[in-house]
């Protein structure tokens, strides 16, 4: 009886049509990259790393010149003398060395300015995605841009104008710049 029953539950699944998933894409990438809020993050990314480099570049010309200066008065030092001039070079190459992992090393303080500065544009172009998700009915949306591998899209299914234009940001391509995945001028649906 148990067997049955469970057979004709099966039968009853199997036979309930599926309700097809709508899909689509967008290039985050292209989306991005015409916002001026993220053109604005790059640039003070951009600044702060400026900064950084020269910071960790003048701590290494100090220490070439306290090089230079220990090469040329070595000959002139005591032993002991030797000793702490080379143990204050070992000191201020550490710091250098620590100070360019702080900044520039996993999750240092670039990483944590840039994770700060595109959460704005981030956000943005998220609550874009939703809304044209919602509005367009679809089940899910991919990220051309994203690590995921697109070997193939159709342009039909590209939904980077719709999040621009929800963006409130011009969809018309200039002449330097262009959305490689919406070459076709058929609309989604």
């Amino acid at each position: 009886m148990k067997k049955a029953l469970f057979f004709v539950l099966l039968c009853a699944v199997w036979t309930i049509p599926a309700k097809a998933q709508k899909f689509g894409y967008v290039d985050t990438e292209f989306v991005l990259g015409k916002m001026p809020e993220y053109q604005k993050a790059l640039s003070e990314i951009d600044k702060f790393a400026d900064k950084w480099s020269k910071d960790i570049q003048d701590k290494y010309v100090e220490i070439d010149k306290l090089q230079k200066a220990y090469q040329a008065e070595e000959i002139l030092l005591t032993e002991d003398m030797k000793r702490d001039r080379q143990r204050v070079l070992s000191d201020k190459e550490r710091e250098a060395r620590e100070y360019n992992n702080k900044v520039f090393g996993y999750q240092g303080l670039l990483f944590e300015k840039k994770k700060e500065l595109m959460k704005v544009p981030m956000d943005m172009v998220n609550r874009a995605v939703e809304k044209v998700a919602l509005q367009k009915k679809l089940d899910f949306i991919f990220d051309k841009a994203s690590d995921f591998v697109m070997l193939y899209t159709n342009p039909r299914h590209d939904y980077s104008d719709y999040v621009m234009e929800e963006l409130g940001l011009d969809i018309k391509p200039t002449a330097t710049t262009s959305n490689p995945t919406n070459k076709t001028t058929t609309n989604p649906k």
